[in-house]
């Protein structure tokens, strides 16, 4: 098997498991342990995957996200209800920003249900999505493009940002502590702090699982966002707290 091959079974495995062992690639693929730690080197530095002790993850860490490929993957339902609960949010006629991200792109797939829209998007996904819809005027944000974000960031990005206004921003993040939410990335931070600041109202997509995690950069505190929205219930402690501290906490799916 040649080495660009094996390296793609790792990732298509890591898609599906999450998390991969040394000792279990090396069995899978017929090489040594050294030739397997060779490969999960490169898929890091590639950003593709983190290193752990014994094997490798892409689960979040303080300096790393998931590539896009792998977090559009994962948890679709949970994804589809953030969307939901964040579209009752829209009206047709508003122009609104979303930002880059999996639980974003699937907010981008529902729009078309609520046009005539303005959707001002760094998200490439939804860039992709939206680009021939009728009824939707589409501001596509320049900048550098990363393929482990799927969106547009920068210099540029921000730039376009500082000249442009919306009614709402939907911001997602990989980490939420305490009342703070948190992203590994500066550059990314930049553009979802100029929509935050762009836009009348804000509200945060955060999937249940990202509480209780930080990442190097704090992105926002919670008190910013007017609704924070995630698929289920983080613990009664997270959301009693989260609440008693004057933060609307809305869980997609269930009658407030």
């Amino acid at each position: 098997m040649k080495r660009d091959e094996r390296r793609q079974l790792i990732l298509e495995l890591l898609a599906d498991q999450g998390a991969v062992e040394v000792e279990e690639l090396a069995h899978r693929y017929a090489v040594s342990k050294m030739t397997v730690h060779r490969d999960l080197d490169e898929l890091e530095q590639a950003g593709l995957l983190r290193k752990v002790r014994g094997g490798a993850t892409i689960e979040a860490g303080m300096q790393f996200e998931s590539d896009f490929r792998f977090r559009e993957r994962q948890g679709h339902e949970e994804k589809e209800l953030i969307a939901r609960r964040a579209m009752e949010l829209i009206e047709p006629g508003m122009t609104i920003m979303i930002n880059d991200g999996s639980t974003a792109a699937a907010l981008g797939e529902m729009l078309p249900e609520k046009r005539p829209l303005t959707v001002i998007t760094n998200n490439a996904a939804i860039i992709d999505r939206l680009r021939q819809e009728s009824g939707i005027k589409l501001i596509a944000l320049g900048g550098e493009y990363s393929a482990k974000f799927n969106g547009y960031f920068g210099v540029l990005t921000e730039q376009s940002l500082e000249n442009l206004r919306a009614d709402i921003a939907f911001i997602s993040s990989p980490a939420v502590s305490g009342s703070q939410a948190f992203h590994m990335d500066d550059d990314v931070i930049r553009s979802k702090r100029a929509m935050l600041k762009g836009s009348v109202k804000s509200c945060l997509l955060i999937s249940h699982q990202r509480f209780g995690h930080v990442a190097l950069h704090v992105l926002a505190n919670l008190e910013e966002f007017d609704a924070v929205i995630t698929d289920c219930s983080p613990g009664d402690e997270v959301f009693n707290e989260l609440t008693q501290s004057g933060i609307h906490l809305t869980i997609a799916g269930k009658e407030e």
